[in-house]
């Protein structure tokens, strides 16, 4: 089966499936490129793909040697240790990234509409468990690793972006949602086109590299998939998560991951990627499967020779 009848095949089950899917764009290293779409390419909140691109802004400061990965978050935010929670000053980079601190705080206000600090306020969340042994998916950790970029850089985390990742990869002039502090949320609020989250898609295949430039080094996208954790959930696809993002059950293929279905799906054994925007309303664990079973079989007709 070819791409364009694949990616017909992948539209109608959606729709068939109501799993309300906006766009789909397919890329492969042959060349061959495919996409439909229900609506032109406008940017969007993106929700959490927004944690991987802050993860590649971590990436990066490592190798500038500025942070490391074990490195005490209180180290770079010394500011917030006078309410931190006894232990937290054992929450290290690599325990946010990992969604390991240790703590269960949430984000409690609609809108990212939080009073005071909630960086603050994530540090000074008893401790339920020693950081580092247990899994718990908040955006809180997100977040305070874009107020460390901002801490060791003196630039918001999507200003330190732009000349280092956005400009590169031809995404001009991205908006990102912020606290009522001015600080990018981290966690969600990235505004991207399909296309957009397509060529991080295609620079996190590559190990770091986009239209010839190294921008992300590439032991550091190989750690995103290899330095992981499960989080005990029941779905294949959901069980294992890396340095913010998550290893999908099938074909060696991992991705970054928004709710109601916001995908940019790295497939290495097929050399592509499959980047997704929607609405879904159900379990969207079920694109994913549609995904496997319209588009990935007819990815082995693209692979280079």
């Amino acid at each position: 089966m070819g791409l364009d009848a694949a990616l017909d095949g992948f539209w109608e089950a959606a729709d068939a499936r109501q799993l309300g899917i906006d766009a789909v764009q397919v890329v492969t290293d042959n060349g061959r490129h495919g996409e439909r779409r229900r609506m032109d390419d406008i940017r969007r909140d993106v929700f959490s793909v927004s944690k991987t691109v802050t993860s590649l802004a971590v990436g990066m400061l490592e190798a500038d040697g500025a942070l490391g990965l074990d490195d005490p978050v209180l180290a770079h935010l010394p500011g917030l240790a006078d309410t931190a929670a006894a232990g937290s000053a054992a929450i290290t980079i690599g325990h946010l990234l990992r969604m390991t601190a240790g703590n269960g705080y949430r984000w409690p206000d609609d809108d990212a509409d939080h009073p005071g600090d909630a960086a603050r306020d994530f540090l000074a969340t008893p401790l339920v468990a020693e950081p580092g042994s247990a899994y718990h998916y908040s955006g809180g950790n997100t977040y305070v690793l874009g107020r460390v970029v901002h801490a060791i850089t003196g630039a918001d985390l999507r200003d330190f972006l732009v000349p280092r990742l956005f400009a590169p990869l031809g995404i001009r002039n991205p908006q990102w949602l912020r606290c009522p502090l001015g600080f990018s949320l981290g966690a969600i609020g990235l505004q991207l086109r399909t296309s957009e989250i397509t060529r991080i898609a295609q620079l996190l295949l590559h190990e770091g590299t986009y239209g010839g430039h190294r921008l992300v080094p590439g032991d550091y996208i190989t750690r995103m998939t290899t330095d992981t954790t499960n989080t005990g959930r029941a779905e294949p696809d959901n069980r294992t998560y890396g340095l913010h993002v998550w290893l999908c059950a099938r074909d060696g293929a991992w991705r970054m991951d928004g709710i109601y279905g916001q995908f940019g799906i790295v497939l290495p054994q097929h050399h592509a990627s499959v980047s997704i925007t929607a609405h879904c309303r159900v379990p969207t664990t079920r694109i994913l499967d549609c995904v496997w079973e319209h588009i990935v079989p007819a990815l082995a007709y693209n692979r280079p020779r």
